[in-house]
């Protein structure tokens, strides 16, 4: 049975979805202000690798996954631009979707926009005003009374009087208690904004999701997800928001993903500490990202390092090694051992290093199977069985999908392109043909200082990257 370490209860805990066979799952997604990095591609993956197993293990997963198109930071870049807000969110929406792509990341089942939503937050709003959660101050802002909600804390921990005493609150004179926070922002000069019973203005960010989730899964569902960073205040208020206005139970599971870091530090735009995603794709390619994500469990800290991303892009030229040149049959019978340790691994909270130290294991078994680019006699069948366990397995990861000549000879900044290549190893082919060795030996020399490495093997010459 799948077991999920649930923030609220703070331990792993058997899954138990509200109805047998189906999934409720939401994840808060991105602010659409500029390119995504390395932190947003973490949340990218971890909630993916969820999606993908929930859907291997038979279950109807309903995946939800925001976007929040209206926010100070949007207005900001967009009065900087000197374009719309509008024009800002649909630049670096359709850039996130890139980014999302390069790293085999599934579209959820939904990807609503924050300002497609107003009405149900309109309407949420006033449900906490009228059970007198929230109230509406004189300048037109409304503001959730947090002392109001019995359960405030809940989730992170904390206790109201230690809020007090050591968090830094804004101070608003309209405020009725500084920890409240607000619903609804009147509107400034220059800002988008939507009518509203208390005036014109634009939704908070936290009763973004607490709408959203509602809209589309309900007033209950399975499983809450996002970065570490949001567990307070926003998955807090989100809690408290939704609860007073349903009286039932938000969210079942809530699940978090540690924070990328550069030198002890979380990855972030405000820290200006942060690689885009696009940025490390110039160097690396999206499924190396992607494994690099998946090598560290998911609420572990992640650290930053390119000599972690090269080590990802050596172990994935390792799986590919071992599956080139193999009969991957789809039909073929997928070796039931490593199936149950994979899945094992998997339903251990989302146990990657250990699924993915099962798929070296699987792919040391394959090579072992293979001597000099050929298959050991009688090994044919069981090869076949492996490499497609691996491929299988390893697509449960949105990893290994690729052709492995594809991969073994792309590299990036090549001193040599594939074509140039090619006609070098047809040049040294004709060299030992003639048996003009050392011009034989001068053509691999050459490719070797480029960084090509020649296999020879049953006649034929194959070659990849070192």
């Amino acid at each position: 049975m799948l077991q999920l370490f649930n923030t609220l209860h703070r331990k792993k805990e058997p899954f138990q979805p509200l109805i047998a066979g189906k999934v409720g799952l939401y994840v808060c997604g991105i602010t659409v202000y500029d390119h995504c990095h390395v932190g947003h591609a973490r949340v990218m993956v971890v909630y993916d690798v969820l999606y993908r197993h929930l859907l291997a293990s038979g279950l109807d997963v309903k995946y939800v996954r925001n976007i929040t198109d209206v926010d100070d930071k949007i207005i900001n870049r967009a009065a900087e631009n000197g374009v719309t807000p509008d024009e800002i969110s649909a630049r670096f929406i359709l850039a996130m979707e890139e980014d999302e792509a390069s790293l085999g990341v599934l579209r959820p089942t939904h990807e609503p926009r924050a300002t497609q939503a107003v009405d149900s937050m309109l309407a949420l709003i006033q449900r906490l005003i009228d059970s007198g959660y929230a109230y509406a101050a004189e300048n037109g802002d409304v503001f959730y009374a947090v002392r109001k909600f019995a359960d405030y804390g809940k989730l992170s921990g904390r206790r109201l009087d230690e809020l007090e005493a050591g968090t830094r609150v804004a101070i608003d004179e309209f405020k009725r208690d500084p920890l409240d926070f607000v619903l609804w922002k009147s509107a400034k000069p220059g800002e988008p904004s939507w009518p509203s019973p208390w005036g014109d203005g634009r939704p908070g960010w936290h009763i973004e999701c607490s709408a959203m989730a509602g809209d589309l899964l309900g007033d209950e569902f399975d499983i809450h997800g996002g970065g570490m960073d949001l567990e307070f205040p926003h998955h807090e208020n989100e809690i408290a928001q939704s609860e007073a206005a349903t009286g039932k139970s938000f969210a079942q599971y809530w699940m978090h993903n540690g924070l990328v870091r550069i030198d002890d530090e979380k990855m972030s735009k405000s820290l200006n500490n942060f690689f885009t995603i696009r940025d490390v794709l110039k160097s690396y390619s999206g499924e190396e990202i992607r494994y690099f994500i998946m090598a560290s469990h998911y609420r572990s800290p992640l650290n930053y390092a390119t000599g972690q991303l090269d080590a990802a892009r050596s172990a994935l030229r390792r799986f590919y090694t071992a599956l080139r040149g193999q009969d991957v049959v789809a039909d073929a019978p997928i070796d039931e051992p490593y199936l149950q340790r994979f899945e094992a691994a998997m339903d251990d909270d989302l146990n990657t290093p250990e699924a993915i130290a099962i798929l070296h294991e699987l792919a040391g078994e394959l090579n072992r199977l293979t001597k000099n680019g050929k298959k050991v006699t009688d090994s044919g069948e069981r090869s076949a069985q492996l490499a497609h366990t691996l491929r299988a397995l390893g697509g449960r990861l949105g990893l290994l999908q690729a052709e492995p000549e594809a991969v073994l000879q792309a590299g990036h900044n090549d001193a040599l392109d594939s074509a140039a290549i090619e006609v070098l190893i047809s040049e040294r082919v004709a060299a030992r043909a003639d048996k003009d060795w050392a011009r034989s030996d001068e053509i691999r020399d050459q490719l070797v200082e480029a960084g090509v490495v020649l296999e020879d093997a049953g006649g034929v010459t194959t070659w990849r990257r070192a």
